[in-house]
């Protein structure tokens, strides 16, 4: 009696510590495989989890033994495993949308029906244990599961959406690119914004889900244009976008290693974003970029019209230059204006000009509106704080151009106080993210007098990178932690650049 009771008792474990991993399924957009991954660095990043890990792994091998104690244990661990990993998150919350309420059905008849067969084949006490160890796995089983149903619920607001395009019939701007798409996107609808009533997608939807939202919600009568940002983690996903928005024009922004982890390499990441090009009759393209510069040339063969932008060429169709403070923009060689604002990178202005020019928006009006550009919310937003602390807000940037911009911007703001930064580092480089983090550290000790390292994901590379520069190098187990050690240390006068944020999910 013992062991069955110990057996249910690991079967409810493993239903009631799925919640967690529900919640890092919702975070990374219900991919198929996400779960397992992150669960794979939970149990490696700190060394209580490692141990704990291994006990779960000898629970499990003690109930397939026929020792009931090995099931109690390995339930037991489930619920309380991997430590820091909690049911209901801080920074990132779980929130019982339909879809993962069917996505918990699914897990919950998974695990149920495991534990049924188990029963049946005699062996409920080690396949109850084992439950409780790959509870993540079977979430991913789940969200494979669920994918066919999920696609076709979709597909009734992407019609939705595309009925609502044809009705209002808005001029669409698409952009994509590694880094630089939220930007452009805002500086394009402000650029716009002299001669048409322009509508930007908002925040950074930018996949199926959220254009298509984007459009059933805000798209108006009197719209003029859409300016929408894509995003993609694999081929064919802005093939698919493109074929119901439509763009007139297209722009590509720059080919990073950001996402490189699930798209394997540049080139595949530089193919991918070139999906977006296919339907389009006019180019944009940051020619900076040799891929870009490589799709461009293609581009143009197709007898298409083509703006190259560009923070280097002078011969390009928008040239954007770094000069002292300012940045001073040229059209076919020819200066119309400039702009002052801080933390702006030159690469984004010069496509969204471009987007302009293409636009019949005149140069006039283009240099107008230039020096009243703004950067979106938490990128590179410049603040000060009722204490006097001026603080960088570049929470949302996850790129290692991005973040050598922000050191630069650190470096002039805080010439003579004392500089901060905080930061979890970046993620889903792939082979490269150690390596990125670990050189970004390293900058940052020679510009920053002080480095709050936050989270465990990227401590080891940062702390790698950081170690032997100028700064001090502080750990941090949380945002909060890192604020309050802001709080208390920094006086008026001083800077802190906040360097991308991670959600709780992350160890």
């Amino acid at each position: 009696m013992t062991g069955e009771i110990s057996s249910l008792f690991a079967v409810a474990a493993a239903l009631a510590g799925g919640a967690r991993w529900l919640r890092i399924a919702q975070r990374e957009h219900y991919l198929p495989g996400s779960v397992t991954r992150f669960a794979v660095r939970w149990w490696r990043a700190r060394p209580d989890n490692k141990a704990l890990g291994v006990a779960m792994v000898l629970g499990v091998c003690a109930a397939w033994a026929g020792w009931w104690e090995g099931t109690a244990i390995a339930g037991a661990l489930s619920l309380v495993a991997p430590r820091g990993l909690s049911y209901r998150g801080r920074s990132a919350k779980l929130r019982w949308t339909p879809r993962l309420k069917r996505l918990a059905v699914t897990s919950a008849l998974c695990v149920v029906l495991c534990g049924v067969l188990g029963g049946v084949l005699g062996v409920l006490a080690g396949v109850a244990a084992a439950l409780a160890l790959v509870a993540p796995a079977l979430v991913d089983v789940a969200l494979y599961a669920n994918a066919p149903f999920e696609r076709r619920s979709g597909a009734g607001f992407l019609k939705d959406a595309a009925r609502k395009l044809e009705k209002v019939s808005p001029r669409v701007v698409a952009i994509t690119g590694s880094y630089g798409k939220t930007s452009t996107k805002a500086y394009v609808a402000h650029l716009l914004s002299a001669k048409y009533v322009a509508l930007p997608s908002p925040k950074s939807f930018n996949n199926a889900a959220g254009l298509s939202r984007a459009v059933n919600d805000n798209l108006r009568d009197n719209t003029e244009v859409f300016v929408a940002e894509m995003g993609t983690y694999g081929p064919g996903e802005i093939k698919a976008l493109c074929q119901w928005l439509n763009p007139e024009i297209s722009v590509i922004t720059a080919i990073g290693p950001v996402h490189l982890e699930r798209m394997g390499s540049l080139d595949n990441i530089a193919r991918a974003k070139a999906e977006i090009l296919e339907r389009a009759p006019t180019g944009v393209l940051n020619i900076d970029d040799e891929r870009l510069a490589v799709i461009a040339e293609e581009y143009q063969k197709k007898d298409r019209r083509l703006i190259r932008c560009s923070t280097q060429d002078l011969s390009a169709d928008v040239c954007v230059r770094a000069e002292s403070d300012k940045l001073d923009v040229l059209v076919h060689g020819h200066s119309i204006g400039t702009t002052v604002m801080p933390g702006i990178f030159p690469g984004n202005v010069a496509c969204a000009v471009g987007v302009a020019l293409a636009m019949d928006v005149s140069t006039a009006d283009i240099a107008a509106l230039l020096p009243t550009l703004e950067n979106p919310k938490n990128r590179q937003g410049i603040e000060t704080a009722p204490n006097g602390v001026i603080f960088i807000d570049d929470t949302y940037n996850s790129n290692p151009a991005g973040s050598t911009g922000a050191l630069a911007t650190l470096q002039k703001l805080g010439a003579r106080q004392r500089r901060v930064v905080v930061t979890p580092g970046m993620v889903e480089l792939g082979a490269e993210q150690f390596t990125a983090n670990e050189t970004f550290a390293r900058q940052a000790a020679n510009v920053a007098t002080d480095i709050v390292i936050v989270g465990l994901t990227n401590r080891r590379a940062l702390m790698s990178g950081a170690t032997g520069g100028q700064a001090r190098i502080v750990g941090c187990a949380s945002r909060g932690e890192a604020v309050s050690w802001v709080r208390d240390n920094l006086t008026s006068g001083d800077v802190v650049l906040y360097e991308n944020d991670l959600p709780d999910h992350y160890p």
